[in-house]
């Protein structure tokens, strides 16, 4: 049963003052339930229409660069992912969620940034300074926040996010048998810090010193929460546990087991694949793509999805770990859990392997919400961010959303379908590539080089066939224009939409000199990056 705001923002987990505030929410909530209830405060029954109590426990699960195309339940039977099959039959699955893009080519940092403030690109620190953040508002209202797991926004803004935290790994990517991780605050230190809150000493030194983690990294993170849930949470009081895992994130490296399962039998080809891109965007050499050599061999891209798919297969199995420790602690009924991830990946697809680019394969994640009182089993076709989560969560627990919030709570469209969404959805990558969608049509431009690309989702959902110069959509496109020169304004995107003195868009990706970076293991160095051949002497 949720207390009152006033109540939970100075929880005291006394027996008496619990009892005596219960007796309080009691009333309260008998008080209300002659009154509309709030959408924040209960959601339909799948079953019987009834209203029932939103959980107070939060399970935030995000994972790192895994295409939407790789949930079995969604439509691949290529790849085993019984346990997100599972959230899938327990909960909406949102088939229009959108990373909104990235200012540099670590999409991942920004993406996670604009997650916790429910802010968009242009108007978040990606230190996360100038926004109170979803996990510290869950803190102030009284629940246990607790998160493990990949931090890319700096360690004042986990601090203020969480109470508590286990197997962190502060950056952006690394060897997953190798993972560098601390912990914040042992059991000395929060004592200490509850005598005396303000010791500058105490605050610097609040995290462990950075040690590699012991499993395989979703195994640590999943390990972390599992104990949180078992051993470290107070059993009477909300908790928001966030568990931010670094698959299916390169290094393509999963346990052996899991490679060859896929090894044994390849993954098909995406529908798009291309040997290489049609055109420079601006982005074509950086360390994502030069994981495979140009152009792109077929045999090549179907092996790293095989290794790419072990990821999320292995990811998935410790996923269902996590599910199962909430049935196993009664904790199943009680909670809301959100999956999610950071953006896609190409692996391939348009003869890309990154995720700095605007196609969906990239910009779109997958999103599943469970939890009691939800719609089993159904999906959502509304147009939404990532960042849509941060407000949707403090809806769902009751809470006040902050006044520069840009995101929209979706938990209207959970209770129901018909709820109407965006009419359009804007995506932006650095200063080189613009995006604008709606349910059909899906216009990209890329300033520097005065290409654009014209696409009809309806019947061309891999975004293969450009109607850009076609007379019979010249309406449409000027449509389209008009609505991202207003999406701009909106989220104070400063960037040209063309340029006078365009660069050459032709590219010769043949002499590349492909380097792998640190956090590749020695099998993958072998396997994807064979010695260069020397230059003959004249």
């Amino acid at each position: 049963m949720f207390l009152p705001e006033t109540l939970t923002r100075n929880w005291v987990p006394n027996t008496f003052l619990g009892f005596f505030a219960a007796m309080i929410s009691l009333a309260f909530c008998q008080g209300m339930s002659a009154q509309t209830t709030s959408n924040s405060q209960v959601v339909s029954s799948s079953h019987s229409g009834s209203q029932v109590p939103a959980p107070k426990n939060v399970l935030f699960i995000f994972a790192d660069d895994q295409r939407q195309d790789t949930i079995s339940a969604w439509g691949n039977p290529g790849i085993d992912t019984p346990n997100l099959d599972r959230l899938v039959r327990r909960g909406v699955s949102f088939r229009n969620t959108h990373c909104f893009g990235s200012i540099h080519g670590a999409v991942c940092q920004p993406s996670r940034a604009m997650l916790h403030s429910g802010r968009s690109l242009f108007n978040i620190s990606m230190d996360m300074s100038n926004a109170p953040l979803l996990g510290e508002l869950l803190g102030q209202a009284g629940y246990q926040t607790f998160g493990t797991g990949k931090w890319h926004n700096g360690r004042d803004s986990f601090a203020r996010s969480f109470q508590k935290g286990r197997n962190i790994m502060f950056g952006g990517m690394s060897d997953h048998t190798k993972v560098p991780v601390v912990d914040m605050f042992s059991a000395q230190m929060e004592q200490d810090l509850e005598v005396n809150p303000n010791n500058p000493k105490l605050k610097s030194n609040r995290f462990s010193k950075v040690q590699s983690a012991k499993e395989f990294s979703s195994e640590a993170f999943v390990d972390s929460a599992i104990g949180f849930l078992r051993n470290d949470r107070v059993q009477d009081q909300p908790f928001f546990c966030y568990v931010a895992l670094t698959a299916p994130h390169d290094p393509r490296q999963p346990p052996e087991d899991y490679r060859n399962k896929y090894y044994q039998r390849l993954p098909e080809l995406p529908k798009n694949f291309l040997p290489q891109h049609p055109f420079d965007n601006g982005e074509l050499v950086l360390r994502d793509e030069v994981l495979a050599a140009w152009p792109r061999d077929p045999e090549t891209i179907r092996q790293q999805l095989a290794e790419y798919y072990g990821l999320v297969d292995h990811m998935d199995h410790q996923i269902g770990r996590l599910l199962s420790t909430l049935q196993e602690l009664n904790l199943e009924e009680s909670t809301l859990v959100v999956f999610t991830a950071d953006h896609g990946l190409a692996v391939g697809s348009h003869g890309l392997l990154g995720k700095q680019n605007l196609y969906q394969h990239s910009m779109g994640t997958p999103l599943i919400i469970s939890g009691p009182g939800i719609s089993q089993q159904t999906d959502r076709q509304q147009l939404i961010y990532l960042f849509d989560l941060m407000p949707t969560v403090l809806d769902w627990c009751g809470l006040a959303i902050p006044e520069k919030v840009e995101g929209t709570s979706v938990l209207p469209m959970i209770q129901d379908a018909k709820t109407v969404g965006r009419e359009y959805l804007f995506t932006a990558y650095r200063q080189s590539m613009r995006s604008i969608r709606d349910q059909r049509w899906k216009l990209i431009v890329y300033p520097e080089v005065n290409v654009q690309q014209l696409f009809d989702l309806q019947e061309d959902p891999n975004e293969m066939n450009n109607l850009v110069a076609a007379p019979i959509h010249q309406a449409l496109v000027e449509r389209l224009w008009k609505a991202m020169e207003t999406a701009q304004v909106q989220y104070s995107d400063k960037a040209p939409l063309s340029v006078e003195n365009p660069k050459s868009k032709e590219v010769d990706l043949s002499k590349v000199n492909r380097k792998p970076d640190q956090w590749q293991p020695k099998w993958i160095v072998e396997k994807y990056f064979p010695p260069q051949p020397k230059a003959s002497k004249k």
